[in-house]
C-alpha cells in the first residue's frame, strides 16, 4: 500500500487515538490511521506529540522527520526492530567481507552515474560521456570515478540557467531546495533498510563514525537524480527562491514519482522497499547485485 507523506509546519498538538494520530492545531482537528502513514516531517517549533503516538508512529514503521529551525530536516526516528531475523541479518551484515562490499559499491556508483548522464540527456538534449564514465567504474570505485562524473555533472546541469552553481551542502539557491529533498530521500531510504532489518549505521562505503545513517547515504545514491530534476522543474515553474511549503510539499511527491523494474513499475517508496530487500538478499547470500530500478521509462533492466 502507498503511505502518506504528512507536512506539519504549524503549532500543533499530536496525540494518539484509537490506532489513529490525532492532529490538533488551532483551527483544526483531524485523525489519520496511523498505519496509513510512511513519512511525518515535523517543521515547527511548537509541535507536542505524545509518546504513545510516537511509539505507535515507530511500531508501523513510520520515519517521523525533525526540522531544525533553518527548516531543513535535522534527525528521524526509525523502527530498531521491524524484521522478524533481525539478528541474523545484522549479523551477516557486520561479517560481510570487504570484497562484497566493494562490488556493490561498485555497482551503486555505475548506477548513479548512469542515471545522471540519462537526467542529463533529459535535460539538455545532448548525448554525453557518462555511459562510459560508468564503464570504467572500478570494484570498491577506486579510482573515483563518481567523483570525475560529479565534476562534470554539475558543471552541465544549470547551463541553461544564469547562475554560478556550486554544489555545497549548506550554499545558497538551490541548493536549498537540493538539501531537502535529499534529506527527504534518505530517510525513506532509511527507512525502507530498516524495514529489511538492516543496521542504516553500517554502511557498504560511507564510514564517518558521527554518521548514524551511512548504509542510507550509501542506498540513496542512485536515486538522487530524481531530486535533482524535480529542483530542476521547480526552477522553471517557480521565481521563488525560498524553501517554502508549496516547494517542500512538492519534493515531498518524489516519493510517490513511479520508477521501473524488468517487469514492473513502482512508486518510489515501494521501490526502495524492493531495493532495500535485495540488499538484504546480497549480505544473506541469495543474490550477487542489489534491484535497482530505472528511475525513467527507457529500457528496463534487472
Amino acid at each position: 500500500m502507498l503511505k502518506k507523506s504528512i507536512l506539519i509546519e504549524n503549532k500543533t498538538s499530536i496525540s494518539s487515538k484509537n490506532l489513529q494520530l490525532v492532529i490538533k492545531s488551532e483551527i483544526r482537528e483531524s485523525a489519520i490511521p496511523i498505519e496509513d502513514i510512511g513519512f511525518l516531517v515535523l517543521d515547527h517549533q511548537e509541535i507536542y506529540i505524545s509518546l504513545p503516538a510516537m511509539n505507535l508512529l515507530v511500531e508501523n514503521n513510520t520515519s517521523v522527520i525533525i526540522c531544525s529551525k533553518n527548516h531543513l530536516p535535522n534527525g528521524m526516528f526509525l523502527n530498531l526492530n521491524s524484521h522478524h531475523i533481525q539478528q541474523e541479518v545484522f549479523r551477516n551484515q557486520i561479517d560481510a567481507s570487504i570484497p562484497l562490499k566493494k562490488q556493490l559499491w561498485q555497482q551503486t556508483i555505475v548506477e548513479k552515474i548512469t542515471n545522471q548522464g540519462l537526467l542529463l540527456e533529459r535535460i539538455t538534449q545532448n548525448k554525453n560521456s557518462f555511459e562510459f564514465l560508468a564503464s570504467k567504474v572500478l570494484s570498491g570505485d577506486t579510482t573515483n570515478m563518481e567523483g570525475v562524473a560529479a565534476s562534470q555533472y554539475w558543471k552541465s546541469f544549470f547551463d541553461t540557467y544564469d547562475i554560478h552553481f556550486r554544489r555545497e551542502r549548506f550554499g545558497d539557491y538551490p541548493n536549498n531546495f537540493l538539501n531537502y529533498g535529499y534529506a527527504i530521500l534518505r530517510a525513506a531510504t532509511a527507512r525502507a533498510l530498516s524495514g529489511s532489518g538492516l543496521l542504516n549505521t553500517l554502511g557498504i562505503h560511507h564510514k564517518s563514525k558521527y554518521n548514524a545513517f551511512a548504509l542510507a547515504d550509501d542506498i540513496m545514491e542512485p536515486f538522487r537524480p530524481l531530486i535533482d530534476e524535480k529542483v530542476f522543474e521547480l526552477m522553471q515553474t517557480y521565481d521563488e527562491q525560498e524553501l517554502n511549503t508549496k516547494i517542500k510539499a512538492e519534493l515531498l511527491q518524489v516519493l510517490t514519482q513511479t520508477v521501473y523494474f524488468k517487469d514492473e513499475k513502482s512508486p518510489l517508496m515501494v521501490a526502495l522497499q524492493k531495493t532495500a530487500s535485495s540488499l538484504q538478499q546480497c549480505f544473506m547470500g541469495q543474490r550477487k547485485k542489489i534491484k535497482y530500478p530505472k528511475l525513467w521509462n527507457s529500457m528496463p533492466t534487472e
